[in-house]
C-alpha cells in the first residue's frame, strides 16, 4: 500500500483530528483519515485532511485502538438467557472493545464440529455490533474435527484439564491433550488451556459454604501449577504452539519464563479480576466474585502484575463468563453452588486504567495488553494498533474522567458484577467499527476468520 494513499476525491470518509492519538510511535498529535473503513493517513495535525464526517477530539480525550478480547463466553445458542451476541457485543463496545473471540462452550451446542460452527455463526450474523471470531473445542473423540474446523477459519482450539462445569463439553487428560496438540501442530494451530488439575482439586478441602476463604482453599494454586507444568512439558514434546488461559497462579510465573527461555511456544493472558481484586477483601457470600481460577491474595496480584511488566504474562482479556441471577445463587451465597464467572467484557479497559495509573503504567502499555498482544495471539494483523492499513476500528477515551459502576445500566444481559459501586477512571465515550460510530441499535459487526478474513 502507499504510504498515505490520498482517495481520488480528495476526500477521505471520515477524519479524525486530536492532540492525543494513540499510534505505534505513541500518544501524539495526529490527523486520522479512514477510507472504506481502513486506515489510509495518519498526518501531523495541522495538515488539514478532508473527509466527508471531520471529528475533533475533546481535550480531554484519547484515541486509541479498538481492543481486542479473545476470551468472550457469548453462551448462544443454547444458553441465551445467559448473554447473547447481541447484547455481549453493545456490552464490548461500551467499553471499547471491537472484535471478541467466542469461547466453543457453554453454548449448546459447543463449537466442536464444522456443523455446531456453522450453527453458531447463522445465530450470531445478524446480532454483532462488532467483530466476532470463533475459536474451537478440542474435547475426548472430536480429533477427527479440527483440521476441519481450522479450515472453517477458527482461530484455535480449547481444552479443559478437569471438568468444564457444562457436560457436553467434557475435558481431556493430559495424554489425549498431547494428542491434540501434535495434530494441531501439523497445521500450526493453538491449544489454550483451562489449566486446573482434576486430581489436585479433588484432594483439597470442599468449597460449601458462603465464607471465600473456603472456596479458594478448595481451588489451591498447586491445581492450576501442576496442570501449567503438565502443558508446558506436552508442549515442549510436541513442539506445538499453548496458551495458558487466565492465568491467577503467581506461582506458576518463574516456570513460564523458564518453558519460554528453552524455546517452549507458550503465551499466558491473565484477566481484570485477578488484577484488581484480592481475596482479603471479598465479602462472605458474595458469589459475584466467584471463577475459576479464583481471585487470590493481594500478594499474588502484585505478582501478576510484575509479571505484565517483565513480559512473562502476554495481554490481559476479560473472560467474560456470564450467568442468569439464580444461578449465582445469591440468596444463600453458597460457592460450592454457585456459578463460576465474572461479567466484566464492558469495564476491562476501565478496571485495568484505574490500576494502572495508581501503578505508574501508561496507557500505551494498558492498550498493548488489551489490544495489540491479543490481536497477536489470535494472529489478526489488521486489529489491536491505529496503523495504516489497520482497520479503523477506535475508541474515544477519557481517561481522566470517572464514573460509579452501576449494574443495572450496564449492557451486559444478567446485572450482576463484582464491580458494582465502584469508582473507576476512565469513560469511552465512543466506539468506531471501521469509521463508523457503533450506535447499538444498527448492528455492523462482521463475523471474522483467522487470519482476519470474513466469511
Amino acid at each position: 500500500m502507499p504510504e498515505n494513499p490520498i482517495p481520488a476525491t480528495g476526500t477521505f470518509d471520515l477524519v479524525i483530528r486530536g492532540q492525543r492519538i494513540l499510534t505505534t510511535a505513541g500518544i501524539t498529535a495526529r490527523e486520522v483519515g479512514v477510507l472504506n473503513g481502513k486506515i489510509v493517513a495518519l498526518e501531523p495535525l495541522g495538515n488539514g485532511l478532508a473527509g466527508r464526517e471531520v471529528i475533533e477530539l475533546a481535550d480531554d480525550e484519547t484515541l486509541i485502538p479498538g481492543l481486542v478480547d479473545t476470551h468472550v463466553h457469548v453462551n448462544e445458542p443454547g444458553r441465551t438467557e445467559w448473554e447473547g451476541f447481541a447484547s455481549a457485543t453493545r456490552a464490548a463496545a461500551a467499553g471499547g472493545v471491537t472484535t471478541i473471540i467466542d469461547m466453543p462452550l457453554n453454548s449448546v451446542p459447543p463449537t466442536t464440529t464444522v456443523e455446531n460452527l456453522k450453527l453458531k455463526r447463522e445465530v450470531a450474523e445478524d446480532q454483532a455490533f462488532i467483530d466476532v471470531g470463533f475459536w474451537g473445542g478440542a474435547i475426548p473423540g472430536n480429533k477427527g474435527d479440527l483440521r476441519a474446523l481450522h479450515d472453517e477459519g477458527v482461530f484455535g482450539f480449547k481444552c479443559f484439564l478437569l471438568h468444564s462445569g457444562v457436560d457436553e463439553f467434557p475435558h481431556l487428560d493430559a495424554d489425549e491433550m498431547e494428542e491434540d496438540m501434535a495434530e494441531l501442530k501439523s497445521f500450526d494451530s493453538l491449544m489454550i488451556v483451562h489449566a486446573e488439575d482434576s486430581h489436585a482439586i479433588d484432594r483439597a478441602p470442599h468449597p460449601g459454604g458462603d465464607h471465600y476463604s473456603t472456596f479458594l482453599a478448595s481451588r489451591p494454586r498447586g491445581a492450576e501449577n501442576k496442570a501449567i507444568a503438565e502443558v508446558i512439558e506436552r508442549a515442549r514434546w510436541t513442539g506445538a504452539r499453548a496458551h495458558i488461559l487466565h492465568l491467577s497462579s503467581s506461582d506458576a510465573l518463574p516456570m513460564i519464563a523458564s518453558a519460554r527461555r528453552d524455546g517452549v511456544k507458550l503465551t499466558v493472558e491473565t484477566c481484570p479480576h485477578y488484577l484488581t481484586l484480592m481475596a482479603e477483601e471479598i465479602p462472605d457470600g458474595a458469589t459475584a466474585y466467584k471463577c475459576c481460577p479464583p481471585i487470590r491474595e493481594a500478594s499474588n496480584r502484585e505478582l501478576l502484575w510484575q509479571g505484565l511488566l517483565d513480559g512473562t504474562i502476554d495481554c490481559i482479556v476479560s473472560d467474560h463468563s456470564p450467568s442468569t441471577l439464580d444461578l449465582k445463587d445469591l440468596e444463600n451465597g453458597d460457592f460450592a453452588v454457585a456459578w463460576g464467572g465474572v461479567s466484566s467484557l464492558q469495564l476491562g479497559l476501565s478496571l485495568i486504567w484505574t490500576e494502572a495509573r495508581h501503578r505508574g503504567i501508561p496507557l500505551e502499555q494498558v492498550v498493548s495488553w488489551m489490544g495489540e498482544k491479543p490481536a497477536a495471539l489470535a494472529r489478526l494483523t489488521n486489529k489491536g494498533q491505529l496503523a495504516l492499513g489497520y482497520d479503523a476500528d477506535f475508541a474515544v477515551f477519557a481517561t481522566d474522567d470517572a464514573f460509579v459502576v452501576d449494574v443495572s445500566k450496564l449492557k451486559h444481559k444478567n446485572p450482576i458484577t463484582p464491580y458494582d459501586g465502584k469508582t473507576l477512571s476512565g469513560v469511552v465515550r465512543k466506539t468506531f467499527l471501521r469509521g463508523v460510530v457503533v450506535d447499538g441499535q444498527t448492528p455492523t459487526g462482521k463475523l471474522i476468520r483467522r487470519g482476519g478474513v470474513q466469511y
